[in-house]
């Protein structure tokens, strides 16, 4: 898979985990609403490490937790 879509399924793979919706992120996290959407719906062909980071402090979770899931595992990610 694509780096963009294993970002896409952590996030809501963390969504699920914290019992949050999209919304959560908008409201309490500052990420515009479009942000997240299109990061969740794929319709982004990049993140920026600062969206990801704003995502992580909104979970209360660190970066490193974040990318330490086998989604990010050499084997699962193409060019």
């Amino acid at each position: 898979m694509k780096l963009i879509e294993a970002v896409s399924l952590r996030v809501k793979k963390l969504l699920l985990e914290k019992g949050v919706s999209q919304y959560y992120l908008f409201k309490n996290g500052g990420i515009p609403r479009s942000t997240i959407s299109e990061l969740i719906n794929l319709k982004k062909k990049n993140v920026s490490i600062d969206t990801i980071y704003q995502i992580c402090s909104t979970l209360e979770i660190t970066l490193v937790e974040f990318f330490d899931d086998e989604l990010f595992d050499f084997d699962n990610i193409i060019d």
